[in-house]
């Protein structure tokens, strides 16, 4: 079955959009977020940016549970940062059919979701050094962020290539 990884820098709308897009699909949603450990999310916390060492284990676990959920034959929708080629690489490991989805947007746009963003780890001072570490992928569809919600969606959804028989209306977030 399908995985789409939803990625960008924290504050693109990964978590609402690949949320969306696995209601609307009948898939499963993953959030990445939720596969940290408290040290990481704890670093992220004090803005501290997490290093390659402090990923590793965190992309390794995501890869085992992607496998799982394909291996159960659902379509799975993963929010996940995955801000360079290797990470990406990892993630995709012993699947088949992955397919990326890059939800792209202006600093100034992101920072302002970000500031207004409450009850979440992720401090909002990380946003410039995940821009420095972002590797634009090259082989991913590109929704721009900066339209309104039920459109970026709507995008997402012909981007990802997923059959409109099964997704209902796409224009209801």
């Amino acid at each position: 079955m399908t995985v789409c990884i939803v990625m960008g820098v924290a504050g693109s709308g990964k978590s609402t959009v690949a949320e969306a897009l696995a209601r609307k699909c009948g898939g499963v949603y993953v959030d990445a977020d939720d596969f940290h450990s408290a040290a990481n999310k704890a670093k992220m916390a004090s803005g501290e940016p997490l290093n390659d060492d402090d990923r590793w284990d965190w992309l390794s676990r995501l890869n085992l549970e992607l496998r799982r959920l394909s291996a159960d034959h659902c379509e799975v929708f993963l929010a996940c940062s995955a801000l360079r080629e290797s990470y990406r690489e990892g993630l995709a490991a012993g699947l088949l059919d992955v397919r990326l989805l890059y939800l792209k947007g202006s600093e100034a746009c992101i920072s302002g979701r970000l500031a207004a963003r409450t009850q979440h780890f992720m401090n909002p001072a990380l946003l410039e050094s995940q821009f420095k570490t972002l590797e634009e992928p090259k082989d991913a569809a590109i929704v721009d962020i900066e339209a309104p919600l039920a459109e970026v969606i709507d995008r997402a959804l012909r981007a990802c290539s997923l059959p409109r028989s099964r997704l209902g209306d796409a224009h209801k977030v």
